[in-house]
């Protein structure tokens, strides 16, 4: 499909080009992610409006889920224009499934809020809610997040998973204190999903 288009719209040119040059696509690219969204938004609606074909990748998982994906999918639907998902990787689907935690009802709440009264605030309202709960979270604030994960659901058993489907993937259950514990002793690295089974 990528060899298809006309263009692809990504979140970091310089990776996506690398994925492209290992399977020989030379199809054009152009940035769109969260700082150059409201620029560059109009210009792929008048590519599409032209009758170009886009298409929307991120550097890693499904575009819409939390990037500012949603924003071209909205707009390209409200101007009358096609819109054809393509299945792909989710980190969300991808953590629960390998979590061992109840998922037929869960609530995905993207990343928590950096301000700690916030942060503690939002767990509290995602406790109140009783079902599975997950949320992304990275490696420079996965540290404070699980503190705080840990103040407000105790010893609930907590899945952290990181670096999904690539070469060191990682998925550990145990209580908050217990990752707290293994991530303090070695700098952590890479994007987290986190699964809260409340």
């Amino acid at each position: 499909m990528l060899r298809e288009v006309d263009l692809i719209a990504c979140e970091d040119t310089r990776r996506t080009r690398a994925l492209l040059s290992h399977f020989d696509i030379h199809t054009p690219t152009l940035s769109y992610f969260e700082h150059n969204k409201l620029a560059r938004g109009p210009q792929i609606l008048r590519r599409l409006a032209e009758g170009a074909s886009v298409a929307l990748v991120t550097d890693a998982g499904t575009p819409g889920i939390s990037d500012p994906g949603f924003l071209l999918v909205r707009d390209a639907r409200a101007a009358g224009l096609d819109v054809v998902p393509v299945p792909g990787p989710s980190a969300v689907a991808t953590a629960l499934s390998a979590a061992g935690v109840p998922a037929d009802r869960f609530v995905f709440d993207g990343f928590l809020p950096v301000k700690p009264g916030k942060r503690l605030n939002r767990l509290k309202a995602l406790r109140e809610l009783e079902t599975t709960v997950v949320v992304y979270e990275s490696p420079h604030r996965i540290v404070a997040a699980l503190e705080a994960i840990a103040e407000v659901f105790g010893d609930a058993e907590v899945v952290v998973a990181r670096e999904l489907t690539k070469q060191f993937e990682e998925i550990v259950r145990a209580p908050a204190a217990v990752h707290l514990d293994r991530l303090r002793a070695t700098p952590p690295r890479g994007e987290f999903v986190v699964v809260i089974r409340a």
